[in-house]
């Protein structure tokens, strides 16, 4: 199973979408949100590849992730040249994987609270600041042997204390202790350094785009 079809297995359980469906450029899925419908993943995207998932994507709330099958200096200028003004690309995006292994806990800031729970495949995450409000927050889609991690967030006022790294520690003994052998994700460019601190390696880039919403997504 390739990197991308790991990713979309274990994304799928995270965010409860549907059963992904084969097509002759990748796959279809549902995902019944106002700001995401549905999206189409498009693997070794070309010109004609992208154009024909993007026609069968005519509403608003519809995204294309894009996968080229070779690197390039600006992907999001290559594809979003072959598509229309009613398309808009998201910041670019890494897909990364690591190898599950033991790994020590992040420590907390004094009066930090650490909590987790699984339910429905679905291991979260959640920090509490010292009054009791969100400080950050994560969760991973367990498929088998591949778990995804998604949805990776901290609060501004809370950033810079180690508290992402601690969040994805978590997870990761979450779904070591499940059984899953390595775990993927989608980096945004800032997220990218912070998981390759903790040992996570990048495969590619790819491309997000969106059917006239606009919205901002995470992976």
């Amino acid at each position: 199973m390739s990197v991308v079809e790991d990713w979309v297995s274990g994304w799928v359980v995270s965010r409860g979408a549907s059963d992904p469906e084969v097509r002759p450029w990748g796959w279809t899925i549902d995902v019944g949100q106002p700001a995401q419908v549905a999206r189409h993943v498009v693997v070794n995207a070309d010109e004609a590849r992208v154009r024909e998932a993007a026609a069968q994507a005519r509403g608003d709330g519809w995204w294309l992730k894009v996968f080229l099958p070779e690197p390039c200096e600006a992907p999001e200028a290559q594809v979003c040249a072959w598509l229309g003004p009613e398309w808009a690309s998201d910041e670019a995006a890494f897909l990364m994987s690591v190898e599950l292994a033991p790994i020590t806990p992040g420590a907390l800031p004094p009066g930090y609270v650490l909590r987790t729970w699984t339910r429905g495949g679905v291991v979260r995450v959640l920090i509490a600041a010292p009054d009791g409000s969100l400080a950050a927050r994560g969760q991973m889609g367990l498929a088998g042997e591949v778990a995804v991690a998604d949805q990776i967030f901290t609060t501004p006022v809370h950033q810079r204390r180690g508290l992402g790294s601690a969040v994805m520690r978590a997870l990761q003994q979450q779904a070591l202790a499940a059984g899953v052998t390595r775990a993927v994700l989608g980096a945004s460019t800032q997220g990218r350094a912070l998981y390759e601190s903790l040992g996570w390696h990048t495969h590619t880039a790819f491309v997000s785009l969106c059917r006239a919403t606009g919205s901002k997504e995470s992976y």
